[in-house]
């Protein structure tokens, strides 16, 4: 990768370490721990910045390897307070329980739950509705 030219640090260092911080919840103290006990010493601000510059790269690179094709998966609308605003917060959840996709929107309008669909690149689909005993609508999508 292009994206690992002129670095200090070999690309599966760079990989590694930002691999366990994300998917481990460990801090960047702990991951510089772990490095340092595999023979490889390195600072743990210098592991911020490998996460805040590879971060997101890596989630979309995964993301792309990572996706199936679900034939049935359910948009849940939930209603959440976010930094004292509340929100509008659209998932859309496949029939294991993982979520394929979110979107946070301040209001709630017919084209925000919709956004999975440009996504998925679906044009034939039905909704089929449920209520569980909170009153959250399961909307399932085939």
């Amino acid at each position: 990768m292009r994206y690992f030219k002129g670095k200090q640090f070999k690309k599966d260092i760079i990989l590694v370490a930002v691999g366990y911080y994300c998917r481990f919840s460990l801090s960047y103290r702990d991951v510089s721990e772990i490095l340092k006990e595999r023979g490889v010493s390195v600072h743990p601000t210098t592991i911020m910045r490998w996460v805040h510059e590879y971060g997101n790269l890596i989630y979309q690179i995964w993301k792309k390897r990572n996706k199936s094709a679900h034939h049935a998966w359910h948009l849940d609308e939930t209603y959440i307070k976010v930094k004292g605003e509340w929100c509008y917060l659209y998932r859309a959840i496949d029939s294991e329980g993982h979520t394929l996709d979110f979107q946070l929107s301040k209001n709630t309008s017919s084209s925000s739950g919709l956004f999975l669909h440009e996504k998925i690149g679906q044009t034939v689909w039905r909704t089929i509705g449920s209520y569980d005993r909170q009153g959250t609508c399961f909307a399932l999508c085939i």
